[in-house]
């Protein structure tokens, strides 16, 4: 059973490589955002109300900006895609034919991709920094914190995506679920705009919810700003939203499959 999940893990990689080009070229739409918002940036922080307000110099706002870049990257639309494009057609009926777990088959798919997924932004980072410089590396301790965090992102973006994905099963058209979705990731884990520059209220709201995990907490423990037991804390936080987020995402695929028999008569 463990290797036909293995198999799907490699399935998600092949098809990432059999359909480069379309990726790659999403990918450059994404290098000229990054760009963007470097440019954007380096103007805002010239203003000190700005560099007071976050605390931070040129040189941690470019981490945080390729931060905010990877793990946007990661997990971003093969999962869902694929899931509604087949609740769609009505093809996920096969799916259930087979003997493995529907989620564990698309998580596994979802590890294949990510590896593309990061490896290739990686290399648009690689060229952002060799435009703008470099940034100051993390200590030993937050380095390996903020890897633990990135590797977090991953099961919890999944568990995001995947439900927006069985959404299809109710509104038959994906596109502006996909959008929807996109746009409140983006704001409220802090990709466009750090939450620490959010009105108060949005704040709070921002940090009960899990999608400050994906790009507020890892970027904090990488630049220093939370360290030590505080850095485990909130760990424990983005891990535990990642179990939540995996069980309720069960709950709602037993709803979903209801909802396909009674389409189907």
């Amino acid at each position: 059973m463990r290797r036909a999940y293995v198999m799907h893990a490699k399935l998600g990689l092949q098809q990432m490589l059999a359909y480069r080009a379309g990726f790659f070229l999403g990918l450059l739409g994404n290098l000229f955002f990054l760009l963007s918002m470097f440019y954007l940036w380096r103007v805002l922080l010239k203003n000190p109300r700005f560099t007071h307000a976050l605390g931070w110099d040129w040189s941690q706002m470019k981490a945080y900006l390729l931060i905010g870049f990877i793990t946007g990257i990661l997990v971003s639309t093969f999962t869902d895609y694929t899931m509604a494009n087949r609740i769609r057609t009505g093809d996920v009926a096969l799916d259930l034919a087979r003997p493995i777990d529907y989620q564990k088959a698309r998580f596994s798919e979802t590890l294949g991709v990510a590896l593309f997924e990061f490896c290739t932004a990686v290399s648009v980072c690689a060229i952002v920094v060799a435009v703008f410089g470099g940034m100051q590396p993390p200590t030993l301790q937050a380095g390996l914190l903020f890897t633990v965090s990135l590797l977090l992102v991953v099961p919890l973006k999944f568990g995001i995506v995947y439900m927006s994905g069985l959404v299809c099963f109710w509104t038959t058209n994906y596109l502006g679920v996909s959008w929807s979705r996109q746009a409140i990731v983006n704001i409220m884990s802090g990709a466009l705009v750090p939450i620490v520059l959010f009105p108060v209220w949005l704040q709070g709201v921002a940090n009960v919810l899990p999608f400050q995990a994906i790009v507020w907490t890892p970027a904090r423990i990488y630049l220093g700003t939370i360290h030590g037991t505080e850095a485990v804390m909130w760990l424990a936080i983005e891990a535990a939203w990642g179990v939540g987020l995996w069980i309720l995402a069960r709950l709602m695929w037993k709803v979903a499959v209801r909802k396909l028999v009674i389409q189907g008569g």
